[in-house]
């Protein structure tokens, strides 16, 4: 780094704009004069400024260019100026503004002045940089303005616009002299300060002595003739009222809590129980024999009202014998004089510091550790080195839930050794002290360990007894400030209380005799008035109730450490009590519910919560809500045994026993219950807080060492049982991640069934980092069956969702799994289907999307945020400043800036991909440990058959989606036993699960991965010796594999052959290998069905050869389909993938007529089965929607039977199934525009649905029936609907292997140019064959094939349209009809007999060539093969 030598000392300005809009007169072209002053007259101009290339080298004045004739103009000159070093405050710059006269008249100057401003440079000795708004005079500044800004109203000036900022003006400086960093300029301040000997005021040091003294009245009041007078109220207000001060003349001195940060330093590390004793007057030396009694002066006059205690007569916690209220100060005097000789030996005020109290010592005591300055729960340490005499260190937990991401205060480990460090202080030994000088609260602790009692006869109050009763008795102003700044005097009184309860000792006693009664029912009076606050003025003083709820929350999550937790949880009930009445009077009840949910949120982040639930005992009723229990021992005894049995489930209920026996737990989950309530009128961020809250003490729990143990985690999780109910009556309300149909199987589980039940869990090693990650694509199947919809709507966001499946499964993974079997069997089917449902749905949210994904998320959300942050600079900057050019500095910055920001997401981004995919495998096993739970439970009930297919249907749901190979390897093994022990479910009944399952299987067959590979195959292959061991015969298993792989290769992408004929090779193997069956016909169906794949699978090559040639992979799909003409399973599934296949490409009567085709198939072999008259009686019925229909008739001799085993078996060939093709076939037809076929569909659906009864679906065909009439009526001519073009292509040329000499008929969208598919035609085999090898031949003449060259491709591309015979005219009269089945087609050419196209008129011919194809139009496919062709010659005067 190189310095300059000569010092730098430059000053750059900018005007930007002006606005005279209300400046009267003739202000339109504009000039403003700039000019840097050294004074006040206009000679002390200062040459500074730097001149122009024309003009000297400095100039003392400076102008910006004239902009004409407009009032608001905008400027873009830079002044550039050489200031002096020393500046002092009469230096400034000053703007002078003209109208220009461009047309000067006589007696009229040039240049007027209309306006002045101006900046001084220097304030509090620094130089004045930014950007600035100032207002314009009128006239000319008076005397001695340059010291002041243009904002400070002068009087007797004139000012544009009522001296609001018109002008904009950006100042910067290029300086070495003076600095423009603020941290540099404060420590070249202090250093001069240092120099000078002239320090400035401190107010913290004012402040904190302040503080003090006033404590110190509290503590030790004043005492005048014997008498000690209490000044404890006059104390409080005056800290009320200087707390609440601070606040607001230091508004910008606080942190993101609210708290001013000097304030809170003062808690922290500077505050203590006072120690020296009190000036006593000379005057009263002689009275200290004498029982101290307390004076009246400042005492509040009454309590208040509201606090109706049975140990409230005493008015003040210092003096319990005044049992009554004095009328006057002079009437209290009297009696306190009368009543020396009051037995005071049951007063606990001065017990602890009376004389002959019992002093501190080291030895026989045991220590205890004194709490961080915001959060208090004592508990033992070890012992130093040299301290044998101290107990053991007990293991404790330092992990706090931290309330910063709600915007709460943060609370802090407890670490910190105090007692150590007492005692080191006490006794001085080398090591000691050393371990003393290492603390990091080492200030602290001395300042505590100064501490001594007096021991004189000094009366002393307790400083957290005696603010809790000036709080509860004050009133108006001072209890107004007190609430505004109640964390202050929150935290001030949980610390002495911390203090009280270590000087005396009293850590290891019972909670219950810790602090006398008195300061409990002023504690309780505190937090009942606080409450009502809270509940009525909640919607007027917003911030302020939502800062008075939180430090409310913080306060008595400190006193679950010191004080009795019985006491504590009834202060909460208190607080719930004044909140709930309120709630139901509320005009705004989301707003109550918010502030109870944080108040709660900030309770249940005790350190020692899991221990105040007591997650071990039974859930018989205790005495008080927690039993009180020392933090010393609470954490040894809490897991010391297991729960006894009882009643499971009251245990997954949020019952009245569960609630008092987990009361913390039982207030959580009901807040989350009454949110999640579909009827409840919780907004999304309520959602969003009840749901976090439990999801960050789920995480708490995840990463805490104390209940690593598997048995600990287990009572842990016992606490969130109820939550497994609450999450499956909310499933309702869950965003759908996955596909709607697919879930709507469970869909009549959701019947108004009053006793829900539900379980899940989550990754231990994963809980905390599920933060940013996608959400699921749903992956939807075009053509499947419509089924009811699983869930009408959800009302909560993926977000939300997501982590509340997170504790579903959190909950499910660390209960006890007796105990979830036992209430698994109490749980009716309907619940257990739903039940499956919710893990039906957790699979799909937590599917593994990829590292593209992800990085294709982010790189959308962070487009989102430029755009965003664009439109607000736009709404905020406006125009003028969105034009400003940007400094090379600024601009650099913001380069920086985005850079960083587009690294750090890449860097995440792998981070992210890490946790995602560990995420999905905890959550896969998690659901499938709890799929065998429900099928351990169900085995013995007479209705597992209902059961296990929800199972069999989540497993298949998990095996579709993205897995680890981890997962898979357990998927498959519980797959293996499944089926093992439940052959029936696949064999017997549901064809559709053995289709599915053949179909996971054979994809994982595919898998990249060995092991995937491995196992697949396996699974596979014992699926067809089942089969075979039941019946002598796989034939369901066959067909579902052939059908299975048919459908993979037809619509799978990422199909890979190599892997899977690996895997068909491995399972031909273990036929060969298995000894029981080798006898037996087996194996050899085996090397049958492996044969018949191998043949799919090559049909699948020339596929992937023709993937780019939409025709002929349609035409390939179209002869294996063709193939299986004998069997209807197979059929069906190719005339579904080409359906598929046209769908892609838009093509919408096509894939209409698959679907037709494939209901008539259906319905061919449905009438075989049985005869029902409401049934279509086979594909004549389907001959008016298309005369193509008749090819699917079974009419061959080797036509199978519907009744042999695995013909007909899949789930199509029912009326079910009949029923979905025919309805989508129709939105199909819809789609196309072919309204007048939707009807034809519909006479055959509306039999079945009048047979039926079904007359909802009867109004609902009949309404689309409507809707199709009236668009069909409504265009009547028909050229608003466009239903194709037609061209000849014929090919010729032996590089088209088995398309040579073939001609077709292609079918086009609407409007299609000859230009457009012959273009099209000739790229797309120039691409294959080469640029210079396909040929155009020009016109429709018939080809010579000789003529050719043999080593080209040439394609003949012809305009054809319908050809109608006369007698067909008859019957076509609408545009539709004669744009429906359409198989003879015709194109005219132009000849001579002399061979040119064109001659004399009576030399012209015309042939007119009439096409046939094998299909009529729209069919299957897309382009038909021509059969016929015939010729007609016309000569000119027989033309038409």
């Amino acid at each position: 780094m190189s310095f300059s030598v000569f010092p730098m000392n430059l000053l750059y300005v900018y005007p930007q704009s002006l606005n005279f809009n209300s400046r009267q007169g003739s202000v339109r072209n504009i000039a403003v004069k700039v000019q840097f002053m050294a004074g006040e007259d206009p000679s002390q101009a200062l040459p500074v400024i730097f001149g122009k290339s024309s003009c000297a080298e400095f100039m003392r004045e400076a102008y910006t260019p004239v902009i004409y004739h407009n009032k608001t103009p905008e400027f873009y000159e830079e002044m550039k100026m050489k200031i002096p070093a020393n500046l002092t405050d009469n230096h400034h710059l000053l703007f002078t503004f003209y109208h220009i006269s461009c047309q000067p008249k006589q007696n009229t100057p040039l240049e007027t002045p209309v306006g002045y401003t101006w900046i001084p440079l220097m304030q509090h000795g620094r130089l004045r940089t930014g950007s600035f708004a100032l207002p314009v005079s009128v006239e000319k500044p008076p005397p001695s303005y340059s010291v002041l800004t243009p904002d400070v109203q002068l009087p007797g000036m004139k000012w544009v616009d009522n001296h609001k900022a018109v002008f904009n003006v950006e100042v910067t400086a290029a300086s070495s002299v003076h600095t423009q960093d603020p941290h540099l300029d404060k420590f070249f301040t202090l250093v001069y300060v240092l120099e000078e000997y002239s320090f400035p005021f401190r107010l913290k040091d004012v402040l904190h002595q302040l503080l003090n003294k006033l404590i110190q009245l509290i503590v030790y009041p004043p005492v005048i003739s014997g008498q000690i007078v209490n000044l404890g109220r006059a104390s409080f207000e005056a800290m009320a009222l200087l707390v609440n001060q601070i606040h607001k003349n230091l508004d910008g001195n606080q942190d993101h809590h609210g708290r001013n940060n000097l304030l809170a330093s003062y808690i922290q590390y500077c505050f203590h129980l006072p120690t020296a004793d009190p000036p006593i007057p000379a005057s009263a030396a002689q009275s200290y024999d004498m029982p101290m009694q307390f004076a009246t002066l400042s005492r509040a006059t009454a309590r208040p009202s509201s606090l109706h205690l049975s140990r409230s007569k005493s008015i003040s916690n210092s003096n319990p014998d005044l049992v009554t209220t004095p009328v006057s100060p002079d009437e209290e005097v009297q009696r306190i004089i009368g009543n020396k000789g009051i037995d005071r030996s049951h007063s606990w005020v001065n017990s602890a510091y009376a004389p002959g109290a019992p002093e501190l010592s080291c030895a026989g005591t045991q220590t205890p550790a004194v709490i961080s300055s915001r959060c208090h729960i004592p508990t033992r340490l070890s012992s130093p080195p040299h301290c044998p005499h101290l107990p053991p260190k007990l293991p404790s937990n330092p992990l706090r839930i931290s309330s910063s991401h709600h915007g709460s205060f943060h609370h802090s480990p407890i670490f910190t050794s105090l007692c150590a460090h007492f005692y080191v202080h006490r006794t001085t030994t080398p090591c000691q002290a050393n371990d003393r000088a290492g603390n990091r609260m080492s200030a602290y602790l001395d300042s505590v360990a100064l501490f001594s009692v007096p021991t004189r006869q000094i009366a002393k109050k307790l400083l957290h007894e005696e603010l809790a009763l000036q709080w509860v008795v004050s009133t108006s102003t001072v209890r107004e400030a007190a609430l505004h700044q109640a964390w202050f005097f929150f935290q001030l009184m949980t610390k002495s209380m911390a203090h009280h309860l270590f000087l005396t000792s009293k850590l290891d006693a019972p909670r219950k005799q810790r602090f006398p009664d008195r300061f409990v029912d002023d504690i309780a009076a505190l937090v009942c008035a606080i409450s009502a606050d809270i509940a009525t003025r909640y919607h007027k003083d917003v911030e302020l109730m939502e800062r008075l709820n939180s430090s409310l929350a913080f306060f008595l999550n400190d006193l679950l450490s010191l004080m009795d937790r019985g006491f504590v949880f009834n202060l909460i009930r208190t607080y719930y009590k004044q909140i709930s009445n309120k709630l139901h009077m509320s005009q705004n009840p989301s707003a109550l519910n918010a502030l109870r949910m944080d108040f709660m949120r900030i309770v249940c982040s005790h350190e020692h919560y899991v221990i105040l639930n007591l997650p071990c005992s039974t859930l018989s009723p205790p005495a008080s809500p927690s039993p009180s229990t020392s933090s010393t021992t609470s954490q040894s005894s809490a897991f010391s045994s297991m729960a006894q049995d009882q009643g499971v489930a009251s245990m997954f209920e949020l019952s009245v026993p569960f609630r008092q026996q987990h009361f913390l737990s039982g207030l959580l989950l009901c807040e989350l219950a009454l949110i999640l309530d579909p009827e409840s009128e919780g907004a999304f961020f309520l959602h969003k807080k009840a749901i976090s809250a439990v999801h960050s003490l789920l995480c708490s729990h995840d990463a805490d060492p104390r209940f690593s143990d598997s048995q600990v985690k287990a009572h842990v999780a016992q606490l969130y049982l109820p939550l497994l109910p609450v999450v499956m009556d909310s499933l309702l309300q869950l965003y759908d991640f996955s596909d709607s149909s697919a879930r709507a199987r469970h869909a009549s589980a959701f019947v108004d069934d009053a006793d829900p039940d539900g379980s899940s869990t989550i990754s231990q090693s994963v809980a905390m980092a599920i933060a940013g990650s996608p959400l699921p694509h749903a992956k939807a199947n075009p053509f499947v069956l419509p089924a009811v919809p699983g869930r009408q709507s959800s009302s909560l966001s993926a977000e939300c969702s997501r982590t509340l499946l997170l504790c579903f499964l959190w909950v499910l993974k660390n209960a006890d799994a007796a105990l979830l079997e036992r209430w698994v069997s109490d749980l009716s089917i309907l619940q257990i289907n739903r039940l499956l449902d919710l893990l039906h749905l957790c699979v799909s949210c937590f599917e593994y999307k990829g590292r593209k994904a992800l990085e294709r998320m982010n790189s959308l959300t962070f487009k989102k945020s430029q755009d965003m942050k664009a439109r607000l600079e736009e709404a905020i900057l406006g125009r003028s400043e969105r034009v400003r050019r940007w400094s090379d500095a600024a601009e650099r910055e913001v380069l920086t800036a985005a850079r960083k920001i587009v690294d750090k997401t890449k860097a995440e981004v792998e981070q992210e991909s890490v946790v995602d995919g560990n995420l999905a495998t905890e959550a896969s096993l998690i659901v499938l440990d709890t799929l065998e739970i429900v099928v351990k439970t169900v085995v013995a009930s007479e209705l597992k058959e209902s059961v296990l297919g929800g199972v069999l249907r989540v497993l298949l749901h998990s095996m579709a989606g993205n897995q680890s190979a981890l997962f898979l390897q357990h998927c498959f093994t519980t797959q293996r036993a499944l089926v093992f022990k439940f052959p029936e479910m696949l064999f017997e009944e549901d064809t559709e699960l053995c289709a599915d399952l053949c179909l996971r299987l054979l994809r994982h067959c595919s898998s990249s991965v060995g092991s995937v590979r491995s196992h697949a195959s396996a699974s596979l292959y014992l699926l067809m010796r089942q089969n075979f061991e039941i019946g002598n015969n796989f034939a369901r298993v066959k067909m579902q594999v052939t059908m299975s792989l048919s459908s993979l290769v037809g619509t799978s992408q990422n199909f890979n052959e190599e892997h899977l004929r690996r895997s068909l090779k491995t399972i031909l193997t273990y036929a060969e290998e298995d000894l029981e069956l080798r006898d037996s016909p087996f194996p050899e169906q085996v090397q049958d069905l492996v044969f018949n794949l191998h043949m799919i699978l090559t049909d699948t090559v020339k596929m992937k050869e023709h993937q780019q040639d939409p025709e002929m992979l349609l035409d390939l799909m179209y002869r294996i389909a063709k193939g299986y003409q004998n069997s209807p399973d197979l059929r069906l599934t190719w005339l579904q993938n080409m359906a598929g296949k046209h769908s892609e490409r838009g093509n919408h009567a096509e894939a209409a007529h698959c679907l037709v085709h494939s209901a008539a198939l259906v319905a061919e072999y449905l009438n075989m089965l049985e005869d029902c008259r409401y049934l279509p009686i086979g594909c004549v019925t389907f001959q008016n929607i298309s005369s193509n229909v008749l090819e699917e008739s079974a009419v061959s001799d080797d036509v199978l039977s519907p009744e042999e085993e695995g013909i007909c078996a899949g789930k199509y060939f029912s009326e079910s199934g009949l029923v979905g093709l025919l309805e989508q076939a129709a939105a199909s037809f819809n789609m196309a525009g072919m309204y007048e076929a939707i009807n034809e569909v519909y006479k055959i659906l509306l039999p079945i649905h009048e047979a039926n009864r079904e007359f909802k679906k009867l109004a609902t065909v009949h309404g689309k029936l409507q809707d199709a009439f009236n668009k069909v009526y409504n265009q009547s001519s028909g050229w608003e609907r466009m239903f194709g073009t037609y061209f000849r292509v014929g090919f010729y040329g032996c590089r088209f292997g088995d398309l040579d000499e073939q001609e077709f008929v292609y079918k086009e969208p609407s409007i299609t140019k000859l230009a457009e598919i012959s273009h099209r035609l000739e790229e797309f085999y120039s691409e294959r064959f080469g640029d210079d090898v396909v040929e155009i031949i020009k016109g429709s003449n018939p080809v010579d094939k000789h003529k050719l060259d043999p080593n080209k491709a040439y394609l003949q591309i012809t305009y054809v349209e319908p050809y109608f015979d006369t007698y067909e005219l008859k019957e076509r009269i609408t545009y539709f009809d004669k744009n429906y089945n359409l198989r003879t087609f015709m194109y005219c050419t132009p000849f001579t007999l002399d061979g040119r196209a064109h001659g004399e008129l009576h030399e012209q011919y015309k042939r007119k060539t009439i096409l046939t194809t094998s299909h009529a139009f729209p069919y299957i496919k897309t382009r038909i093969n021509v059969i016929t062709k015939r010729r007609l010659f016309l000569s000119r005067l027989r033309w038409p």
